[in-house]
């Protein structure tokens, strides 16, 4: 990873337009402070962007670029990703919107792989209308981990609370037979990996939730915690990773044990968000652990409920960038450790 010498560039996909993807965006470098943290590059068009900001009432300066070297320091650069209009419906779930989040994102994708941008930060799509014969990804992170280097995994960050993923979008009849050794040993090696590489964590601790009701009561209530969850966690506690569990979903939030431990597994999707964004407070981020790119995303869906009203909270939008500066300057340092060991003395006899 290449140490820039200007403050750190942040590519920005520009999600559902009839979302409130777009408020929140403008509304986060409103604050012009943001620009001396960063240097957003916008990927949409900055016609579209400068009309959804007078309808919004915003006020942020935008900064129209047909090429990434355009770019200016100091400035919410827009890179013009297409030409055309786009009628925009706020509220509406329309495939022609969705094929302009799609390019939005795979622009971006492609100036994060080519190192044109250090970090990326996406805005929320629909995963309903994106797809199509070019894209047929359930969302973002599939695609990622398609186009980079490592293995992806949903990591729900708001300060000290983690939680990851075993199995994210994955339908709840399906998970019981998703859960193998293996996926197991691969995701909480990755999260290991993130929490001492990203937050700098040298020793991490993590809680690993059961995926029945009272982590299946020794049997009475299932049995893949006690055929298939322990045994994998004593080999991986063995080989010297700081794991434990599994825990009993419910109490394990109902009575704050997830203070404990830097990161928190669930077994399945609902499991871990539901108790991290009642936790969060709407700061929540979304960080695609695992992968040689970092990226990040509000904790929220398109809203189209309030698409166009000026009610969007950009509260999350703006911990996203926040963690993504924030993990970028963390590999930035790990890297920097890694390499250049401290020499020890030899000892002398």
């Amino acid at each position: 990873m290449t140490k820039r010498p200007e403050n750190i560039i942040v590519g920005i996909s520009i999600g559902d337009l009839n979302g409130i993807g777009s408020e929140v965006i403008l509304k986060t470098f409103e604050d012009a402070r943001m620009l001396e943290l960063c240097t957003p590059i916008i990927f949409a068009n900055v016609k579209i962007l400068s009309f959804l900001k007078k309808n919004l009432e915003l006020t942020a300066q935008l900064h129209g670029i047909d090429h990434l070297n355009q770019m200016v320091i100091g400035k919410i650069n827009v890179l013009n990703v297409w030409k055309e209009g786009v009628n925009i419906e706020y509220g509406k779930v329309d495939d022609a919107v969705g094929k302009y989040a799609v390019k939005s994102f795979v622009a971006a994708t492609k100036a994060l792989k080519e190192g044109d941008i250090d970090v990326l930060v996406t805005a929320p799509i629909s995963k309903s209308n994106i797809q199509s014969e070019e894209f047929s990804f359930p969302g973002h992170t599939d695609y990622l981990n398609q186009e980079l280097e490592g293995n992806a995994l949903m990591f729900m960050i708001q300060d000290n609370l983690r939680v990851g993923l075993l199995t994210d979008h994955v339908p709840l009849n399906e998970v019981a037979k998703h859960l193998t050794e293996d996926l197991i040993r691969t995701k909480i090696k990755t999260i290991n990996q993130s929490l001492i590489q990203d937050f700098g964590i040298r020793k991490p601790k993590i809680a690993v939730l059961g995926l029945n009701p009272h982590s299946g009561d020794n049997g009475v209530i299932g049995d893949e915690e006690d055929k298939i969850i322990k045994p994998t966690l004593k080999k991986i506690y063995d080989e010297g990773i700081l794991v434990f569990g599994p825990f009993s979903a419910d109490g394990f939030f109902g009575n704050s044990q997830y203070e404990k431990y830097d990161a928190v597994i669930a077994t399945y999707h609902d499991q871990g968000l539901i108790p991290f964004k009642t936790l969060s407070f709407g700061k929540g981020v979304n960080y695609t652990a695992g992968l040689n790119k970092i990226r990040t995303s509000p904790d929220h869906g398109t809203a189209y409920e309030i698409a166009g009203k000026g009610m969007a909270d950009n509260h999350s939008f703006t911990e996203a960038v926040y963690a993504a500066i924030d993990i970028f300057n963390s590999r930035n340092e790990y890297a920097t450790i890694t390499e250049k060991p401290l020499k020890t003395k030899e000892k002398h006899l």
